[in-house]
């Protein structure tokens, strides 16, 4: 499928922004996105009437606008093309600040684009700082806290994946199917259950479904980057394509991935400080680690290769994970 055409994105972009009160006025540029994701992102520069110059994100979600390797990579019973529009429309307003704003979306047959804000900043997995790591933990702490309550309503409104034993198991299935002759995944799968039965023993909640570094924009209240201070760091998470409802934990354990053990100690503290979190162990935050690296394992056939940046001995930390829990 090739990219609309001006006149198409625009008529489009009229629709989107009638659906949240907004009108455009003038030209739009549309640039190509220097941040990558499996879909398409163009920069779209332009002006609304009563609010001036905006620039926002221009987002196409069908599965066929996804570039080969990255359809290859993308389990497909995970895609919902309308799941990441209604997260920003129907559940984003009721979390913490730092989401980047809604600005419609256009729902049609082989058409499903999103329109948001575009944040300016850095991905977290660009800074060093540990600190601004743990302001985005204590943003997923308060994010998961502030949800919890209604997880079910914004379930069924948001269309968001169920974390639920079926949905573990699956990761463990796949992994056996790509790699059938892998005496590791098999040990591994013999002990699955004791996993499920751990993490569908933990409190519940809304999640991002894909917290790691590179979903997780920061910046401050001024639009730019900061630079250690937590007072006026903006925490935007973005890439909602995964939400769902499950232990919050795995959200944790997407963000501390690849950390020494001091720093993922601290920063999982600081998620555990922000009042209203429930009380969890080391040992839970194991369990959703170990999930996390199965789920990897299960992620894409054999033939895919990750890009350089994001290659990751995950076998071996599951085996590490599954040793150091005694199953």
């Amino acid at each position: 499928m090739t990219a609309p055409s001006d006149a198409e994105l625009r008529a489009g972009l009229e629709r989107a922004l009638a659906g949240v009160g907004l009108e455009l006025a003038g030209e739009v540029e549309r640039r190509p996105s220097p941040y990558r994701t499996s879909f398409p992102i163009e920069e779209l520069r332009l002006r609304l009437v009563g609010r001036g110059p905006v620039t926002l994100a221009f987002k196409q979600l069908d599965r066929d606008r996804l570039e080969p390797v990255a359809r290859l990579a993308k389990p497909s019973f995970l895609h919902d093309p309308e799941r990441e529009p209604e997260v920003y429309r129907a559940l984003l307003p009721q979390a913490p600040a730092g989401p980047p704003e809604f600005f419609g979306s256009v729902l049609e047959v082989d058409r499903r684009w999103l329109f948001v804000e575009w944040v300016e900043g850095r991905e977290l997995f660009q800074v060093g700082e540990r600190e601004l790591w743990e302001e985005a933990a204590r943003w997923l702490a308060r994010f998961h806290a502030a949800l919890a309550p209604e997880r079910e309503r914004h379930r069924r409104e948001a269309r968001l994946l169920d974390h639920d034993a079926a949905f573990y198991r699956r990761w463990t299935e796949r992994a056996r199917e790509f790699a059938p002759d892998e005496k590791e995944i098999k040990w591994l799968a013999e002990r699955h259950e004791q996993i499920v039965e751990a993490l569908l023993a933990l409190p519940r909640t809304v999640v991002h479904g894909e917290f790691y570094a590179s979903n997780v924009l920061v910046a401050s209240d001024s639009g730019h980057t900061p630079v250690g201070r937590k007072s006026d760091t903006r925490v935007a998470p973005v890439d909602w394509e995964l939400a769902a409802v499950g232990s919050g934990l795995s959200d944790l354990a997407a963000l501390v991935s690849g950390w020494p053990d001091g720093d993922r100690a601290a920063i999982a503290a600081a998620y555990a400080a922000e009042p209203g979190v429930p009380t969890f162990t080391g040992r839970d935050l194991d369990f959703a680690r170990l999930q996390v690296a199965i789920q990897w394992l299960g992620w894409a056939p054999p033939e895919w290769e990750p890009p350089e940046g994001q290659r990751h001995d995950w076998l071996g930390e599951a085996v590490a994970l599954a040793e150091e829990l005694e199953l």
